[in-house]
Formats: structure tokens, C-alpha cells, sequence
């Protein structure tokens, strides 16, 4: 599990925004003038989305899904903003219970916001708190249903707990949003041909 941990804790955390700047900038659909500020950024991400899913190029693939991290990180508050860097410090630091604390706050304070509820799932996956990790994985997904981050994060407890076939679905699902993800191209891969080899 542990090579599936490096690669999905990196998933889960948040990218360089600079990474999310990178290549060439993605056409958009021309925003309405009576559209909310909410409304502009679905649109942004389900073009965001679109574009993910065409694209072939492992590394282009890779700038969108970085820009689409840019977008989920962006809760609308100041002080959300300001207490998931917090987290993401005190995560660095492996401060877990300083990360705990900022994450609780920040999932009261704005239950809407599915990254708040992936950081902290992304918490409880590093303290080997599957049971915790998975319900606020659930909820994150809940929220956003395409979260490929979430997604990965469940395919590796899946995985760790030994519930291959749930586990490859899992992963399954990452590749409908995210074809070009390698590791989870691979993951589903090995668990296909463990599979097949039990069942033969």
C-alpha cells in the first residue's frame, strides 16, 4: 500500500498554483453577464472536466487536472482560504492534531466546501483512520461526485483493506474522469490480473 499512499496523498493535497498556470489556457464558454460568480465557476469546471477527459497527453492531462485542483481550493471565504493553508502547514509539519483542528473548523464553518472535507480526509488517511478518511471521502464526493482525488483516496483503502474488487471499481471510476492518470492506469491493471489469476 505504501507506493499507492505516496502517489494519492499527493493526489489529495494541493498542487503548486503555479503548476496550475502552466500551458496554454483552455477555452471557455462566454460567460453570461447575469451568471453568479458560483455559476461561472461550474462552468469553468465542467469545461475544465471536458477537457480532461479528451486529452491524451499525460502531461496536458496533468495541467488541467492541476487547474481543476485550483478551482475546488477555492472556498469563497478569507478565512477558510486562510485556515486550509494553515492545515496544509501544520500537515507538512506533521502536525496532525494542530491539521485536525483547522480542518474541524473549517468543515463547520463552510460544509459546502468538498475540499475542506478531501483535506480532511486526506488527514485521517495519513493518521491510518480509514473509518474517518472514508466518510468524509463520501462526503466529499457527495458534493463533488468527480472528485478524482477523493476517488483515489477510496481505491487505496479499498485496497489496503483487501477489498480488491471494490477497489478496482474504484479506480475504474478515476480513469472515467481522469483517463491519463497512470498510477490509477496501474493500480487497475494489478488488481484486474490478481483478480483474474484467483478466479482461474
Amino acid at each position: 500500500m505504501r507506493n499507492v499512499y505516496a502517489v494519492f496523498i499527493a493526489i489529495f493535497l494541493v498542487l503548486s498554483p503555479a503548476m496550475a498556470q502552466e500551458g496554454a489556457p483552455l477555452q471557455q464558454k462566454a460567460a453570461l453577464p447575469n451568471q453568479t460568480l458560483a455559476q461561472k465557476r461550474a462552468t469553468r469546471l465542467d469545461d475544465l472536466f471536458a477537457s480532461l477527459k479528451r486529452e491524451s497527453n499525460e502531461v496536458k492531462a496533468a495541467r488541467i487536472a492541476a487547474q481543476i485542483q485550483a478551482q475546488w481550493q477555492n472556498s469563497g471565504s478569507a478565512t477558510v482560504d486562510l485556515m486550509m493553508g494553515w492545515s496544509a502547514k501544520a500537515m507538512e509539519d506533521k502536525k496532525y492534531s494542530v491539521a485536525l483542528d483547522f480542518l474541524d473548523q473549517v468543515v463547520v464553518m463552510k460544509p459546502d466546501y468538498a475540499e475542506g472535507w478531501n483535506r480532511r480526509a486526506t488527514l485521517n488517511f495519513m493518521m491510518n483512520d480509514y473509518g474517518r478518511s472514508m466518510a468524509d471521502i463520501q462526503k466529499t464526493l457527495a458534493l463533488e461526485p468527480r472528485h478524482f482525488g477523493a476517488m483515489a483516496g477510496m481505491a487505496a483503502i479499498l485496497k489496503d483493506t483487501g477489498r480488491k474488487e471494490a477497489a478496482l471499481q474504484a479506480f475504474e471510476r478515476v480513469l472515467t474522469v481522469y483517463p491519463m492518470l497512470r498510477e490509477a492506469q496501474k493500480q487497475a491493471g494489478e488488481l484486474a490480473d490478481e483478480l483474474t489469476g484467483q478466479r482461474t
